[in-house]
């Protein structure tokens, strides 16, 4: 009982500093301290090194969805109509959790490695000597990267999982796509696709925070920095399910 005791008291001490650390960020923003070069080679980590596997997941959940909801409205002679409960569905709520799980898992846990392993090896004490603020220069360039990165990768999700419920559709029940696009066109609001956006962004903040937090308290060798990176991962994960949760509570109750 001792060890899972300790174990939730630093994940739960763990959370108060990520919130910390994001008024931190935010505050070193507005003031302008932050490495801005630094910005751009965290944004092609975040981005394009992640574009391939956010790409195959949403294309194949968009087919995956698509096929199991049509075998559903099938029964009831309504085939036609698997655009609109594509778009309440996939487009509302999955495309950005499934774009920020995998970032989460790809980039956040990155994040908290490579800093985690700065930190036990003394590289945040050596910035410190160096005068250098390690929010500004770790820190903040990294969440900057994660909130532009993320809502790119979301639409460019959303559209690859659009193109692969238009195929499934097509390919085993016979719907045109434009009936199918048609559909999605009249369930899909532009208040939609900005609460995506905007999920998104807070997606990534989330993870970004999450993960450079995880690895600025990393302490001990090699095992913990694995840890950390673990850790980030899953508290991501489950951040995310539970703020995407209040925000369609927030969001979806009024636009209804």
């Amino acid at each position: 009982m001792q060890p899972q005791k300790k174990f939730r008291r630093t994940h739960i001490s763990r959370l108060v500093t990520s919130i910390l650390l994001m008024g931190q960020v935010w505050l070193h923003f507005i003031q302008g301290k932050t490495c801005y070069h630094k910005i751009l080679e965290h944004m092609v980590t975040a981005g394009p090194g992640s574009i391939l596997p956010v790409l195959l997941v949403n294309g194949c959940a968009g087919m995956i969805f698509t096929i199991q909801t049509a075998r559903e409205l099938v029964k009831f002679d309504a085939v036609n109509t698997v655009g609109g409960a594509f778009a309440l569905a996939f487009c509302r709520e999955l495309a950005p959790i499934l774009t920020a799980s995998i970032i989460a898992g790809q980039v956040g846990s990155a994040f908290a490695a490579e800093i985690g392993e700065m930190s036990v090896t003394e590289q945040i004490d050596a910035l410190y000597m160096l005068k250098t603020d390690p929010i500004d220069y770790l820190v903040v360039p990294r969440v900057i990267a994660c909130c532009l990165m993320l809502p790119i990768l979301t639409i460019l999700g959303l559209v690859i999982g659009i193109c692969g419920g238009v195929f499934a559709a097509m390919q085993f029940y016979q719907v045109d796509p434009e009936i199918f696009l048609e559909s999605v066109r009249k369930f899909l609001a532009v208040a939609d696709i900005l609460t995506v956006l905007l999920k998104a962004f807070i997606f990534g903040v989330l993870v970004a925070v999450i993960g450079c937090n995880w690895g600025l308290t990393t302490t001990g060798g090699a095992k913990q920095v694995g840890e950390s990176a673990t850790g980030a991962v899953v508290t991501s994960w489950v951040v995310i399910f539970i703020i995407d949760f209040l925000l369609s509570l927030l969001l979806y109750e009024k636009l209804i």
